[in-house]
This record gives structure tokens, sequence and C-alpha cells, in this order.
């Protein structure tokens, strides 16, 4: 299995989560981690990641925050299972309110920020997440960013529904992470062999 890490905004290929998941991961033979760096428009993070998937077999993904947003796209382009982490729901709106009198906005050496992403972000968003049965969603309600009713009540209205475990406190970035490896690695597993049956 080819598990690729789509780190959060402001975070990079190096991130303490996919950084988490690759040692975890080392261990298996059969089980490829990769964290590649989306600091980028949205619409060129969305073709670089849909041709990894396509240059794969048995791809899987976890995706953190912002992350999770394009996980959610990407579920629906290639059918591949995610799990997805505190994800972002509307990160056009939530970075107009958090950084519009600085944009455009440094994120990255080579990645500002700027009104024609916002507007790529909101092309990207699903009225209803699809192939939603093939998403775990982790919420932690202390979540100090996002508010995590909207992705609960976004993801459990997918027909089918996505699986969601949500948890009382925690923060953005997931407390215990390390704890929930082996739970979200038995789901992504889980779901590839169905695909393969």
């Amino acid at each position: 299995m080819n598990i690729i890490y789509l780190h959060g905004f402001k975070s990079n290929a190096h991130s303490i989560k996919g950084t988490l998941l690759q040692h975890y991961c080392a261990k298996y033979s059969g089980v490829q981690v990769h964290l590649p760096d989306l600091n980028m428009s949205p619409l060129a993070a969305i073709q670089q990641l849909s041709e990894q998937i396509q240059s794969m077999q048995d791809v899987a993904l976890v995706g953190s925050s912002l992350g999770g947003f394009y996980a959610t796209y990407l579920v629906a382009q290639h059918a591949v299972p995610a799990v997805l982490i505190n994800p972002a729901m509307r990160p056009w709106q939530l970075f107009r309110e958090l950084f519009d009198e600085q944009l455009p906005l440094q994120v990255h050496p080579n990645w500002c920020l700027d009104d024609a992403d916002l507007r790529q972000l909101q092309q990207l968003a699903l009225p209803v997440a699809q192939d939603a049965d093939k998403m775990l969603v982790l919420l932690q309600q202390g979540d100090e960013v996002l508010d995590y009713r909207e992705a609960h009540r976004y993801y459990s209205a997918a027909r089918p529904p996505a699986m969601l475990m949500t948890e009382a406190n925690g923060s953005h970035g997931m407390d215990d992470f390390a704890e929930k490896i082996p739970l979200l690695l038995q789901f992504l597993l889980d779901c590839i062999k169905k695909e393969t049956e």
C-alpha cells in the first residue's frame, strides 16, 4: 500500500504527523508513506497529487486540515480510501477571515496565498462528499481552529456516510495522533483489500 500524507496549511513535507506515520509504517515492508510538499496553489497541488495517485498501485490518503479538504476532493476523483484529520471545510472563507488584510500572504518561500488561490479552493469544494464510505474522519472537539461540528455534519450527511470518530477535548493538531496510527492503518488496509477482492 502507498500512503500519501497531505499536510495542512503552513506545514510542509516534514510535518510531525507525516513523520510519525512514516516512522510507524517503516516496519511494514508492504507499506510506503510518501510526504509531498504541497506549498503551492491549490489546483497545482491537486494536479501533483492526482499524478502521484495515478502513478502508483494501492493508494490511500491521510490528510490533515487543508490536506483533509484536498483528500475529500481526491477521493471523489480517484475513488481511493482516505483518513481525514480535523479536515478544513471552507478554507477559502477561513483564510479570508484570518488573513484578509495580509493577502497576498507569504506562506512558503515558493508560495504566496492570494485571492486567486481562495477562488481555486472554492472550486474544489464538493456540495456532498462522494465515496464517503472510503473515509475515516477523526475529529477532536477541542479543535481551536475549526468547528468540528461542521465537518461532522458534512461527512455524516453523505450517502453512504463516512466513518466518524469524535473525541472530547483535543486540539487542531490532533492530540495523541501516534496512538491512532494502528487504527487508521487498519482502516486503509481493509479498504484496499475490499477493492482487490
